[in-house]
């Protein structure tokens, strides 16, 4: 027995609504990529100020001290953050960093060879803000350099041979990071290395184009340029 119109159309939207259903589980059983459980607990007007605590990183109200927000990894924690233009860039301990401004996380990048030093450095000296938008990531085969607003790599200065970067043995003289560089056999002045935004500084070096992603200047060939190994 054929069903009337009516009855017709009200089957078909019971099928709809079934399968919406059954899409939106679909979502909500989809592992999400990074294990990243970001929850936002209150308004983001207003500064504020980031945290860790917990195996997360959360963000504060600085007047109230409310909670506002609270980022999490599933099975891994941070062990060092650094604010940059109104977010937070964090090292997790499985060598992943991200960028959060609390609404979203907005980018991730895995550091290289993690395993093979980050359990017996953790964080401590490895972020190293530069100024002009570029986070130094020391670590004590090489430096890498990125651009905060989207992640993007800028530059990478690998150690000399026989030596090794000291994240912790680092200090600020205004815009340069000055970067101790032990070494088995070699002067002094090869022991320290300076740095800033653009890389390593030295006479005659070639400007990045590190600013905003819509400013930066591109290669003829399409590529972005990267401070060569010294």
């Amino acid at each position: 027995m054929a069903l009337p119109p009516v009855g017709r159309l009200a089957v078909a939207l019971l099928l709809a609504v079934v399968t919406l259903g059954l899409l939106g589980a679909a979502r909500q059983l989809r592992p999400v990529p990074y294990g990243d459980r970001l929850l936002t607990a209150g308004p983001h007007a207003g500064a504020w100020a980031a945290r860790v605590r917990d195996g997360a990183v959360t963000g504060h109200d600085s007047r109230t001290g409310a909670l506002r927000w609270r980022y999490a990894r599933a099975g891994h924690r941070p062990v060092d953050v650094v604010h940059a233009r109104g977010e937070v860039i964090a090292l997790w301990d499985d060598g992943l960093l991200t960028d959060t401004d609390g609404r979203s996380v907005r980018w991730h990048r895995a550091l290289p060879d993690a395993a093979e030093w980050l359990p017996a450095q953790g964080g401590t000296g490895v972020l190293r803000p530069l100024g002009r938008g570029i986070l130094a990531v020391v670590t004590p085969r090489r430096v890498t350099a990125y651009r905060t607003a989207d992640g993007d790599l800028r530059w990478v200065l690998p150690a000399r041979n026989g030596c090794a970067f000291r994240p912790e043995g680092a200090v600020r003289r205004g815009a340069a990071l000055l970067l101790a560089q032990p070494c088995t056999d070699a002067a002094w002045t090869g022991q320290l290395v300076a740095l800033d935004d653009l890389g390593r500084i030295a006479p005659d070096r070639t400007p990045l184009g590190n600013g905003s992603p819509a400013a930066a200047p591109r290669t003829p060939g399409g590529g972005k340029p990267l401070a060569p190994p010294r």
